[in-house]
């Protein structure tokens, strides 16, 4: 429970209670009845709400995620130093009085979307490319007042932080870099490089200005409908030619197969010729060791031609005719005469 404004309340009861009373007594006077006991309370509530008035007006109840800035008329330079920290802390009634700072983490958007960002309508930061093209960049800056410099914030800026130092420099750094890249590396490869520049510059300056600067998200980035149709066209353009691209090599893979299947088949007719010419080679040589076997036997038994030659006549060949001119195809053999 806040004391300080509990007090507040109290005080401010005090004085209604102050009110009631004396018009209790004007209502009481004008009856013409005794107000003797009611001037005495009269005087009693009003010295009760003097005090409780006093005392809340110098109590301050800090919450954690706050600093207070003393504003002070009985300091030479109208504020105290070091700032009020966390708790209930006392100032000076009347004299003093404490501007309250939070020092928890902000976020100011600044979105192409109207409702989405700090400011309505389209507050898409405006910035162009180092190739001269247009782009809307959405971004959102995450900050917070630094709670040691609270009091020089107070004396600078007071609570225009936001406007006049968190938006002006957060637009400014990045139409300053985003002129340092071109369109196609803002949106592909150097995208990290560039959010995290920024955040490196935004980190110095708003140091400067007595804030930190906790984390830059660079949220989309938009183009004019020009580029965006040129764009467009370009991947269209481009998937056509990866397309034409691959039916080429398909064709090729598809060639390539067809000369494999046709090399295949002949390397498989000359592995054939090569076995048919082998096996007859073998053949040849099997008949040739064959007739020289044969004829081996035959120059050591010559009758055995004949015999062989008789032997493969038909079974019922008595007699065999002749021409008169024709030779013997083997010498018969003589009959011995008687």
């Amino acid at each position: 429970m806040n004391i300080a404004i509990a007090l507040q309340g109290l005080a401010t009861f005090s004085w209604l209670l102050v009110v009631g009373v004396i018009a209790l007594a004007v209502v009481r006077a004008s009856r013409a009845r005794p107000i003797k006991g009611v001037s005495t309370m009269v005087i009693v509530l009003i010295i009760l709400a003097v005090v409780l008035s006093t005392v809340s007006a110098g109590l301050v109840f800090i919450q954690p995620d706050e600093r207070g800035v003393v504003v002070s008329a009985v300091q030479s330079k109208g504020y105290r130093d070091v700032p009020l920290q966390p708790g209930l802390r006392w100032v000076i009634p009347f004299a003093e009085n404490v501007r309250l700072y939070s020092i928890s983490r902000q976020t100011y958007t600044m979105s192409v979307a109207t409702t989405e960002g700090d400011v309505l309508g389209d507050d898409s930061i405006r910035a162009r490319t180092k190739d001269g093209q247009e782009v809307f960049i959405d971004a959102s800056v995450i900050f917070a007042i630094d709670p040691d410099k609270v009091v020089t914030l107070h004396i600078d800026w007071q609570d225009r932080f936001q406007d006049e130092v968190v938006r002006p420099l957060s637009r400014g750094i990045v139409r300053d870099l985003a002129s340092q890249y071109g369109v196609e590396e803002i949106v592909s490869t150097k995208r990290i490089e560039l959010e995290l520049s920024i955040t490196q510059e935004l980190e110095k300056k708003f140091a400067e200005n007595d804030l930190i600067m906790v984390d830059f998200v660079l949220r989309d980035i938009h183009f004019s409908e020009e580029y965006a149709v040129a764009v467009e066209q370009k991947q269209i353009a481009e998937q056509t030619a990866l397309q034409a691209q691959f039916v080429v090599q398909q064709k090729k893979q598809e060639a390539e197969q067809a000369r494999q299947i046709a090399q295949g088949q002949a390397d498989s007719v000359v592995i054939q010729a090569k076995g048919a010419a082998e096996a007859r080679l073998i053949q040849a040589e099997a008949e040739a060791k064959s007739l020289e076997i044969i004829s081996t036997i035959l120059q050591d038994n010559p009758d055995l031609l004949t015999y062989q030659y008789i032997t493969k006549l038909a079974p019922e060949i008595q007699v065999m005719l002749l021409p008169n001119d024709s030779p013997f195809l083997f010498p018969l053999p003589e009959i011995p005469t008687p």
